[in-house]
């Protein structure tokens, strides 16, 4: 892509995540005007309003949030949309804001991700979620969390990974998300409490999961030619691209290759023009455990079965050779469904142009992989600082 028809993310926040009073309609709210306050963009500019949101309907019984999210911030009469593709619903919101501007439709979008579920028993949201999951492996009880300890328990005697390396990734992200002030859990725990905490689908246990959440996130997105009229800080989206995976997961060849993360990553660096080897920092989907090691292997930051290994070594931590998930990722941040992949984003907007704070690595190119379902679909995003 030339200057002339690159897109510019120019704006960024996200609420405080965690068991939140407000309803859905004010997280989308306050992320929203809060997003276009740090672009010093006025509501009425925004020309495509994108709202990334997996169960408003389920959760709250309220259908329209995006409609609704444009006469409350004085957004009228831009277009509206509902972005929904599961728990990588943010991520698909990062997509469909970016082919707004580069189609030439829009010369202002804004993406708004929300999800409010803690009202919910754990139960309840257990089972709204798992319907995420294919019909038939529904009715025999299968939910995300068994799909986890399955392959999680696969991979550990496949490639002789000891359990404790999964417990490191979970301490770190935990380590992480203390120097984030909108993390659900600001709170560090060591790979003794993790390994003692209780079962919850064998080997994975407690602190492998990521938690039930009530957040929301937004991003401001233009050509970079209108960008410049604003701001000489911002972040240009080098390259994105989407993929799909069997819905039934005992179809897939291999349980420990995610081909939805294989097929996006290849599609996002074609486009970028950039490789493994150039991202600086990453965000990647850790709502288990487990799914670190599968994105790093599937985006080529790992060969398969040794991305253990790397995290063994210290290489994703934070002053590693590749930062993963110094936001603290799902695990400490939390996991709003439809605004953890726009949380993603955020943060590595925050990286690129220095906004990052206590949390800040150096970094010129960032990656985010949101994953839906067990891989069913995920959207892999890479963004650069402006040059």
């Amino acid at each position: 892509m030339t200057e002339s028809d690159r897109v510019a993310v120019i704006g960024a926040s996200m609420t405080q995540f965690g068991q939140r009073e407000e309803w859905i309609l004010e997280l989308l709210a306050e992320a929203g005007l809060d997003c276009l306050e740090d672009a010093g963009v006025d509501a009425d500019e925004i020309e495509h309003l994108y709202v990334s949101n997996m169960t408003s309907g389920e959760f709250e019984g309220m259908t329209g949030v995006m409609n609704a999210l444009a006469h409350d911030i004085g957004a009228l009469p831009a277009y509206t949309q509902r972005v929904d593709q599961t728990s990588s619903s943010g991520g698909a919101g990062i997509y469909a804001a970016w082919q707004s501007i580069q189609s030439g439709a829009s010369d202002m979008t804004l993406l708004v991700g929300g999800e409010k579920m803690t009202h919910r028993t754990t139960g309840e949201a257990t089972d709204i979620i798992a319907s995420i999951t294919h019909p038939v492996e529904y009715k025999a009880g299968v939910t995300l969390p068994s799909f986890a300890g399955l392959t999680a328990r696969h991979y550990l005697e496949r490639f002789d990974a000891p359990r404790e390396s999964l417990a490191k990734v979970a301490s770190k992200n935990h380590r992480n998300g203390v120097d984030n002030p909108h993390a659900q859990f600001r709170k560090e725990v060591d790979v003794e409490t993790i390994l003692d905490s209780p079962i919850v689908a064998d080997p994975l246990r407690l602190y492998d999961f990521c938690p039930i959440t009530d957040g929301s996130a937004a991003m401001l997105f233009c050509p970079e030619s209108v960008a410049q009229e604003y701001t000489d800080e911002y972040a240009i989206v080098a390259g994105v691209d989407g993929a799909t995976d069997t819905h039934v997961v005992h179809e897939r060849e291999d349980p420990t290759v995610m081909g939805g993360v294989v097929e996006s990553g290849q599609g996002a660096y074609e486009m970028s023009g950039y490789g493994p080897e150039d991202v600086d920092v990453a965000e990647l989907h850790d709502m288990f455990t487990i799914l670190e090691f599968l994105q790093m292997e599937g985006l080529g930051f790992a060969e398969q079965g040794e991305a253990w290994e790397l995290v063994e070594e210290g290489y994703t931590e934070r002053d590693g050779e590749l930062p993963v998930n110094t936001s603290g990722g799902l695990k400490s941040k939390g996991h709003p469904l439809g605004a953890s992949g726009v949380a993603q984003g955020v943060e590595i907007y925050e990286q690129v142009v220095g906004e990052a704070g206590d949390r800040q690595v150096e970094a010129d190119v960032g990656l985010c992989c949101n994953v839906g379902g067990f891989g069913n679909c995920v959207i892999t995003t890479i963004m650069e600082a402006a040059r």
